[in-house]
């Protein structure tokens, strides 16, 4: 009895030590969104700045996600972590929504704030206001997504008549914080797409393709077969591709920032192979054999090539 005694009351103190930072944490991030409830939504609805669509586009569900939170922390005050839990749970999919929708909301936020000039003097002023510290809106629109992120990392440790509520509330947070992190991969995996199809010249090579994933690009020396002189290329792998360019020409009138695509090589036929990699020195080898051609890539640095190395190989896999 002494020793399962002595288990309730660590597991007691773990409890409401993560209950109380757990109630701390959730009153700054209250705070924070406050910020963006009373001096934006609230009151961009009342003057009409901006058109009910557009304001539901840049805002989203961030009030009731507000009065979510404002009720677990009221739960978590009075010591119910369990049905605060199970309460919040059933408002968790409007974080999935927000998640969703963040990268609309700014594409809208930049727009209205170049186009609408009574919107953006009535920003300006607000962010000056002491509550604010310096922060603009854009830095406080993800703050719901970081706290959940934050929620999932909570220890909680279960000993009451909750435990099944709390059990299930824990899988439903993680489950959603999942979605929400797939959702910002692939938004950033998307942005690095068009960025790449930006850089490279004419629309010959088609980058931005469904289920394709950006890896890495960088520098490397390809190593002719016939003696002539190293050439110095640009590279991009993709999970399916992997692109060899060279930069146009630097007085060309449209293109002097740009790269010309060299060729295109389909991974599923690769087979990656390090030629040497001994000599901290003189940096590394790299041999790309494809169905019709083999290319030597070299770099002065062996770390480089080692990463190219592990990079070529996961994605081949």
């Amino acid at each position: 009895l002494g020793s399962s005694g002595s288990q309730r009351a660590r597991w007691e103190r773990k409890r409401s030590r993560t209950a109380k930072e757990l109630l701390e944490t959730e009153h700054k991030y209250l705070e924070q969104l406050d910020l963006v409830v009373t001096f934006f939504v609230t009151i961009l609805k009342a003057k009409g700045t901006l058109k009910p669509a557009v304001l539901d586009t840049i805002f989203g569900p961030l009030e009731s996600m507000y009065s979510a939170s404002h009720v677990l922390s009221l739960h978590l005050e009075r010591g119910n972590l369990g049905r605060g839990l199970e309460n919040f749970c059933q408002n968790l999919e409007l974080y999935g929504h927000y998640a969703e929708n963040l990268e609309q909301a700014n594409k809208t936020l930049k727009e209205q704030l170049r186009k609408n000039k009574s919107f953006r003097r009535f920003k300006k002023l607000q962010e000056t206001r002491p509550q604010f510290q310096g922060r603009k809106l854009e830095d406080l629109l993800p703050l719901p997504l970081q706290r959940l992120h934050q929620c999932n990392t909570y220890p909680i440790v279960i000993t009451s008549e909750y435990a099944a509520i709390i059990s299930e509330a824990v899988k439903s947070i993680s489950e959603v914080s999942r979605w929400v992190q797939d959702t910002v991969r692939k938004r950033e995996n998307s942005l690095q797409l068009l960025r790449v199809q930006k850089l490279l010249k004419g629309q010959k090579t088609q980058v931005l393709t469904p289920g394709r994933w950006y890896i890495r690009e960088g520098w490397l020396l390809v190593v002719p077969s016939k003696g002539e002189e190293l050439k110095r290329r640009m590279f991009f792998l993709f999970s399916d591709i992997f692109i060899a360019t060279k930069p146009c020409h630097p007085l060309h009138p449209l293109n002097s920032n740009k790269l010309a695509c060299q060729a295109v090589y389909p991974l599923h036929q690769c087979v990656v192979d390090k030629v040497f990699g001994h000599t901290q020195s003189q940096g590394g080898l790299l041999s790309l054999s494809f169905p019709h051609k083999t290319l030597l890539l070299m770099s002065s640095e062996q770390q480089d090539i080692d990463d190219w190395y592990q990079s070529l190989t996961a994605a081949v896999r």
